[in-house]
């Protein structure tokens, strides 16, 4: 696919978590334990999402998911926060603008509660540094870990956005 989407993004419900399990697998990613969706998409204090197309409620039409998370602790370099959580694209939808619905969605969300958005990744994800991008998302830190978060190769970046004004 070539063309952006107008992607439906919505709350997640705990009838999506199969469908969440199911872009995992086809974007070869470990599987997230089911128990812990179930509790995420229930924590008022996080936000899971999922995007479809528009009009369509099937599998077929279910093109990825994102979440949030609250740390409420410091942490080495990682503060207190809210924080843009994974966020996965089925494989063939990748590039048509989901990803972007997603994140816009959760950042919406997140200034609705704070001054300020927090993101890590893996430093050599430059596709996803240069999405955040376009947010405001700048570098604020490099370790090996950020709170329960470590990285393949060893080193993450600890990024940050402040709300637009």
């Amino acid at each position: 696919m070539s063309t952006e989407l107008k992607a439906a993004v919505r709350p997640a419900i705990s009838s999506d978590i199969a469908r969440i399990l199911d872009v995992e697998a086809q974007a070869g990613r470990p599987l997230p334990d089911p128990g812990k969706l179930a509790a995420a998409i229930d924590d008022d204090a996080r936000l899971v999402l999922v995007a479809g197309t528009r009009g369509t409620s099937d599998v077929g039409g279910f093109l990825g998911w994102g979440k949030t998370h609250f740390w409420g602790f410091d942490e080495g370099t990682a503060p207190t926060g809210q924080y843009l959580g994974g966020l996965t694209v089925r494989p063939d939808y990748r590039r048509n603008g989901i990803g972007t619905a997603l994140t816009q969605a959760r950042l919406d969300w997140i200034w609705r509660r704070a001054p300020e958005a927090w993101y890590v990744v893996n430093a050599s994800n430059l596709a996803s540094i240069e999405l955040h991008r376009r947010w405001g998302f700048a570098e604020v830190a490099r370790a090996s870990r950020f709170h329960t978060t470590t990285f393949d190769g060893g080193v993450g970046i600890l990024m940050r956005a402040a709300r637009p004004k």
